[in-house]
């Protein structure tokens, strides 16, 4: 069993590739400004809720579009029935506009026209190309749609000029390193490390900012407009001002805007200049319309409509208004950057404070070094040398992690930090199965290398089929996951990946070389206590009823309980508002929720934290949609403000009734997918029987977990997703280990019944399945205890539900299994594998 040099010399130039990726996050700046120019010196990125900051996601206000299409699309109808002198009616009305020509020479020339104006645009896939606008003629009206292939192009193009936009928007602002990316078919994600109350960027980035210029038309005297005249109403007093729907000047021609100060008024005002085109334009507009008002107007509000005094030929002016300094900083931004086309709405916000970030760090780090010193401690005192070796690759294991996120630049968040810490705990599990299997082949008789070879063999496919069914866990939560979750299946799925390569390759290398050099006959892995003695012969069947009913009777509570008092949803699921603030002195709750309550928000709850001055204030969804929300926060703020300005807001989160939907739809399919993928993969791997009983032991695993989150009164939220997610990756994971012995068993003894193959597999498994529980929980409850309120929605269910899935994989997986695999005998009334004849 020598390794290749080709095979030993890639290992060490992985290892060595991965050490120095991470080594960096170990480093201060000194120190890696010091380092060769060669070695790598990118440190691993922090997520906002690490380093705090905002996160803002915006979503293209779609009928919105659609609607300033159909607008435009009626005023260019308009502009060609002029241009033909036809006369006749346009009007938008609901997703059409209708045009009604009584002439059918005219008719005929504008229907022309107006197909002439048709773009083809390709369709989604491989569909080939339709026209962005529908032509219905009929009779005297000609009706135009908008496709839907043409609106979702011209989604598209919003979207992608929308990204630019905003980019050049917080460049205005000077925020640090900004994220800002395309998510989805019509969203942004806009993250802005160090920015804590994100009101003022939230107004500019919400702001289309579309700026135009329009003669005034004459009063209508509470009579309705003409056609081709709206009332928009005046930004000041809020009257409503006739204006002409036909833009004179577009604000894309401005070249520049620029926040000042009126000479003779010194009041701010907004300067602005037009490029060589628009001074032109600006020019004849004001020659020919002296004496009349002109309208300047942004996202259909008339800022102000002054009188032309006299042709205006230097392409400048000013916008004046009751403006603040900071309300003309924000409009020359719009200005300068450019109108979005078409508005964008923040439907999720989240903000982390500087400070609960750093505790945060803090918090990983001291349970992450104390779950990998008790997990090391454990294993070495259980294995003594051997139990060295597995220690060295798990700090392998969590250093080629680091280096591999590092490498890839990933985005090191909280549950990101979780999900390295669970990982030492499931690492393990190679390692203790790998120690248990050349134990057994020891006992045997056969030499070291012997053992060494046989027991990687027979351990390795066991050890592929559990983790692949960790991956399928975490591959769905990735793509169902949101934000910070995602950064929990990334880190699952490399650590994951990371401690196969450790265990199957390290691991082996190492013990090979150890017993090489000892020049061993035999080896000797005795563990310092077992569970049970070798060849115990435990009836665990027996009580195979009694597990069923005691499962099916907790799972019924559980369901029960989900039903009434039920979950206690987060704001993911319900949408609305969570605040978590900070108070100088003991934080008055009786004050707190009477301000609060008096706002009109509706239900306000208050939740004391840890600290007598930490409070986390929850306000219900707001009706009126995402934008709802928003202004809901802003009063939230300015109360607390107002109630003592020593509070410091350290947390918030803004999700809108759209987002929390999505995310209890993507949570659900997620656990459904998982499931049925592992149903599959256990199907295909084993046999029918061995599927459906672990599909039904999850099934009530399942719900114990949903009562536990109902009896803990736990949020459940994105990370209660992940944690159940995780829960079923690692419930199925054990019951793959028991099912492989199992298997392997029923091939060499088929003269036995299957409940005496049962009993002995479990016999044979149970000490591996404790000490792998064993290691996992001493890896999270460091977390579940000094983790705090960030961490407890993963980290308490994690250690009810490890117990849980040790427990189900014995007294009830394995009883399912009986009773399938001898109703599936009593149904063929043969097989190779005698039926249980003797009652228990």
């Amino acid at each position: 069993m020598r390794t290749s040099r080709t095979a030993l010399v890639t290992y060490i130039l992985i290892i060595i590739i991965g050490l120095l990726a991470a080594l960096p996050n170990v480093l201060s700046p000194q120190q890696i400004a010091a380092m060769p120019d060669w070695l790598p010196k990118n440190q691993i990125t922090l997520g906002l809720d690490l380093r705090g900051g905002s996160h803002l996601v915006l979503e293209v206000d779609a009928p919105a579009l659609q609607a300033d299409r159909l607008k435009s699309l009626a005023a260019e109808t308009r502009t060609l029935m002029s241009t033909e002198a036809v006369r006749g009616k346009v009007q938008v009305e609901g997703d059409t506009v209708t045009v009604r020509i009584t002439d059918p020479d005219g008719r005929a020339r504008i229907l022309a026209r107006l197909r002439e104006q048709v773009t083809q645009v390709q369709q989604v896939g491989l569909k080939g190309s339709v026209p962005d606008i529908v032509i219905q003629p009929g009779g005297d009206l000609i009706t135009l749609s908008l496709s839907e292939a043409g609106t979702a192009d011209r989604i598209n193009q919003a979207i992608g000029q929308s990204v630019e936009i905003v980019r050049q928007r917080v460049d205005q602002v000077g925020v640090a390193e900004p994220t800002i990316q395309r998510v989805g078919t019509d969203r942004i994600l806009v993250q802005l490390p160090g920015l804590q109350d994100p009101t003022r960027l939230r107004e500019l980035l919400g702001s289309t900012a579309q700026m135009s210029f329009h003669m005034v038309a004459p009063e209508t005297y509470g009579a309705p407009p003409p056609e081709g005249v709206s009332l928009l109403p005046d930004a000041k007093t809020g009257q409503p001002m006739p204006v002409y729907d036909r833009v004179a000047l577009s604000g894309e021609r401005l070249s520049d805007a620029r926040s000042g100060f009126d000479q003779q008024t010194n009041q701010p005002i907004v300067t602005f200049r037009f490029d060589a085109v628009g001074t032109k334009q600006f020019a004849d507009i004001t020659k020919q319309n002296v004496g009349k008002p002109f309208a300047i107007v942004l996202d259909g509000k008339v800022l102000t409509a002054p009188v032309i005094q006299g042709p205006i030929l230097g392409g400048s002016g000013q916008i004046t208004g009751n403006f603040t300094i900071e309300d003309t900083v924000v409009l020359s931004a719009l200005l300068r950057a450019g109108a979005l086309p078409a508005p964008l709405t923040v439907i999720e916000e989240r903000t982390v404070g500087p400070d609960l970030g750093a505790d945060v760090i803090n918090m990983g780090l001291y349970t992450g070094v104390i779950g990998f010193a008790l997990v090391v401690g454990f294993m070495t005192l259980l294995y003594r040398g051997w139990g060295m070796i597995a220690s060295v690759a798990l700090f392998l294991n969590v250093a080629l992690t680091i280096g591999i996120l590092t490498f890839l630049g990933a985005t090191l968040t909280l549950p990101g930090i979780a999900g390295i810490i669970l990982g030492i705990g499931i690492a393990v599990d190679a390692n203790v199965l790998i120690n248990e299997r050349i134990r057994e082949e020891s006992r045997k008789g056969v030499s070291a290398l012997a053992a060494l070879d046989r027991g990687f063999k027979i351990a390795y496919s066991t050890i592929l089929d559990a983790n692949i069914t960790t991956l399928i866990a975490t591959a769905l939560l990735f793509m169902f996951g949101t934000g910070p979750v995602k950064g929990f299946a990334v880190t699952m799925v490399i650590g994951t990946a990371v401690s196969m390569f450790t265990a199957i390759t390290v691991v082996r290398i190492l013990m090979t070389t150890w017993v090489r050099y000892r020049k061993m006959k035999k080896i000797n892995i005795e563990p310092l206590f077992r569970v049970v003695p070798d060849g115990s012969k435990i009836s665990f069947m027996k009580a195979r009823y009694f597990g069923i009913a005691s499962s099916i009777l907790l799972s019924l509570v559980s369901v029960g309980l989900f039903m009434k008092p039920g979950l206690n949803y987060g704001i993911d699921f319900t949408g609305g508002i969570q605040v978590e603030i900070a108070t100088p002195q003991a934080a008055n709750l009786g004050q707190l929720r009477s301000e609060l309550g008096g706002l009109g928000l509706g239900e306000v709850s208050l939740q004391q934290l840890g600290g007598k001055n930490e409070v986390l204030i929850r306000v219900q969804r707001q009706e009126g949609g995402e934008t709802a929300q928003t202004a809901a926060i802003n009063t939230v703020r300015k109360t607390l403000a107002e109630i003592d300005p020593g509070i410091s807001v350290e947390r918030t989160e803004v999700v809108g009734p759209k987002v929390s939907g999505e995310l209890a739809r993507n949570g659900a399919i997620a656990v459904g997918l998982a499931s049925l993928a592992m149903l599959l993969y256990i199907w295909w791997r084993f046999e029918w029987n061995f599927a459906v009983g672990a599909i039904l032991t999850l099934a009530l695993d399942t719900t114990k977990m949903i009562g536990f989150f109902v009896i803990m009164g736990l949020d459940f939220n994105l990370t209660a997703i992940a944690a159940l997610l995780t829960f079923i990756g690692y419930s199925v994971n054990d019951k793959v280990v028991v099912y492989d012995r199992m298997r392997e068993n029923i091939r060499l003894a088929k003269r036995y019944d299957l409940r005496t193959i049962i009993d002995t597999s479990i016999n044979q498994v149970l000490t591996r399945c404790i000490f792998t529980s064993m290691t996992t929980l001493l890896a999270i409850v460091p977390m579940a205890i000094w983790g705090g309120k960030a961490v407890e929605n993963f980290a308490l269910p994690m250690v009810f539900g490890v117990l849980i899935a040790t427990a189900s994989s014995i007294f009830i997986a394995a009883p399912i299994l009986l009773l399938l695999g001898n109703l599936a005998q009593r149904h063929q009334h043969t097989g190779t594998i005698q039926v249980e004849s003797s009652p228990s």
